[in-house]
């Protein structure tokens, strides 16, 4: 490939770290602001329910748009044109299975995680147990592509080449995060959450005008320029495709048409088993708020993906796919390309430093989830069988903080480099897998027993991560985490076409073969709360 050389560097790396720099004390102050009152497992793990729906919906959204959907998304779009804009398509429909199935009953039902609900009228210790592994799996995956994302960003904005260089920074990003939810808890990760969407929604739209006028608000025109900028690449396989129509990245092959579907199934069916996206209706007080704070997270989810579209293509026309892909940053780099050659280097500055407060954002997000579900589900319930104070509960968190961010780190170093949504798009493909199943089994199904839930989870947990280790995601292809290596034998790139129907099927066996009957009182009991909300505030424990 006749590409620029990789490394470019774009705009003021003083500049771009000082507005960064600006974000993070701001944040920082915030934080441990609303840190003052954090001493209780509630007022840690959920902010002590004290936030409206429509500031959770803002911290939603905040905790949905990630880099994927920032950096990955509009750098997929700008060099695959539609099959690109199927991840932002995908992540919105999901919301509506999320506000459909799970938001409401989930919030009634459980207390402070998704264990609470999945183990209210089954074995506790078991399927918390369950419930925890696939939290802490679910998160370490999502926060890869965080890690992954700011490694790009950085290369990009920093004119940082080396890897060792770019690890650094990775270990930086990974200490801001256990910092922020040290002191903050829940509460300041929360007010983090929601200074961030709304920068980041309001960057989008600046920019998606800024585009807009360049070709005088005519779509159709950004449509045309970017189809001419790609045909004219002098990269022969990307100077082939038509981004206006299907197929560019996905088609032509079955393998690569069941590979779409199977990604399609992860990004639809992920988000309502998504552990740090569930956790956020236990910060709201009632049912109604829980609702109302998911219709506005759809809309300004739904605003956003509209933004990516234009400034997808926008890419693609202003910037060019040579330009993106030679960039240091690769694919994840368009985004801050095209900022830079629409506003220099202060818009450039603002839109970088945005993209790493959703970063921090949402790594620190992630983090809360995972550690609150180790303190709360396999500390205090699995271990300590309930036999422990609060106070300890929220220590335990936080040193879980601790070692799941250097995991996170680690972990990050070794994806750097991968495009940002494809590694969401596996987290999903898990979330959907081990854990919507089994949620949607206890809110829908009486007969829904222990083995039942257990089957479901570790089936689908141990076969979409085997299938995934086995994939070209990982081994056998020059996009692959390790590409010097070849042990690839699960052809798709996401499992979720197997894992997930396997994961559904598991759990109806499971729980026909089990002789083992349910409570009716506990049936009966989750049947009145998750409809109602009545009792929802007693602590869940049996």
């Amino acid at each position: 490939m006749n590409l620029l050389a990789a490394g470019e560097t774009v705009g003021n790396p003083v500049a771009n770290i000082g507005i960064f720099a600006l974000f993070v004390v701001i944040t920082m102050i915030v934080v441990i602001r609303a840190s003052k009152k954090n001493q209780t497992a509630d007022e840690f793990f959920t902010g002590g329910r004290a936030f409206s729906g429509p500031q959770n919906g803002i911290a939603i959204a905040g905790d949905y748009l990630s880099a994927a959907s920032f950096l990955g998304i509009a750098g997929a779009i700008a060099v695959y044109g539609y099959d690109g804009f199927l991840y932002s398509i995908g992540f919105l429909v999901a919301w509506l299975v999320a506000l459909l199935l799970v938001a409401e009953l989930l919030r009634n039902t459980g207390r402070f995680t998704m264990a609470d609900v999945l183990s209210f009228r089954l074995k506790q210790r078991p399927v918390r147990m369950a419930a925890a592994t696939s939290t802490l799996t679910v998160s370490l995956f999502y926060l890869l592509a965080q890690m992954a994302g700011a490694g790009g960003l950085v290369a990009l904005l920093l004119d940082v080449k080396s890897r060792g260089g770019q690890s650094i920074v990775i270990a930086v990003v990974g200490i801001l995060m256990i910092v922020y939810v040290l002191i903050g808890g829940m509460k300041g990760t929360t007010w983090v959450q929601i200074i961030k969407a709304v920068l980041l929604i309001v960057g989008a739209a600046i920019m998606t005008v800024m585009v807009l006028a360049k070709f005088g608000l005519n779509f159709s025109e950004i449509l045309g320029s970017a189809q001419t900028a790609i045909s004219g690449s002098t990269n022969k396989a990307v100077a082939a495709r038509d981004v206006l129509a299907p197929g560019a990245q996905y088609g032509g092959s079955l393998e690569s048409k069941i590979n779409l579907l199977s990604l399609g199934l992860a990004l639809v069916l992920g988000t309502a088993g998504l552990p740090h996206v569930l956790m956020r209706f236990y910060t709201v007080p009632t049912a109604k708020e829980a609702r109302r704070s998911v219709v506005w997270a759809i809309g300004l989810i739904g605003a956003f993906y509209l933004f990516t579209l234009v400034l997808g293509y926008g890419a693609a026309a202003l910037v060019g796919p040579d330009r993106i892909l030679g960039a240091a940053g690769g694919v994840n780099s368009a985004a801050p390309l095209l900022a830079f050659e629409l506003g220099g280097v202060v818009l450039l500055g603002v839109i970088s430093a945005v993209a790493f407060a959703t970063i921090l954002a949402v790594v620190a997000g992630l983090t809360i989830t995972a550690s609150a579900s180790f303190a709360h589900d396999i500390y205090a319930s699995v271990i300590k069988k309930g036999r422990v104070t609060e106070a300890e509960q929220v220590k335990v968190s936080r040193i879980t903080a601790v070692v799941l961010g250097i995991f996170a780190i680690g972990l990050g170093i070794l994806a750097n480099g991968q495009n940002v949504a494809f590694l969401v798009a596996l987290a999903f493909a898990i979330a959907a897998a081990a854990n919507l199943p089994t949620i949607v089994y206890s809110l829908y199904w009486k007969r829904f027993n222990t083995r039942g839930a257990l089957w479901s989870m570790y089936g689908g947990l141990i076969s979409t991560l085997v299938l995934i280790i086995f994939s070209p995601a990982v081994s056998g292809a020059k996009t692959s985490m390790i590409s010097s290596v070849d042990f690839a034998w699960f052809p798709l790139s996401n499992p979720g076409i197997v894992s997930i129907p396997l994961a559904f099927i598991l759990g109806i066996v499971g729980t026909v073969t089990s002789k083992v009957p349910g409570d009716p009182i506990l049936n009966a009991e989750m049947e009145v709360r998750s409809l109602t909300g009545v009792g929802a505030e007693k602590a869940v424990a049996h």
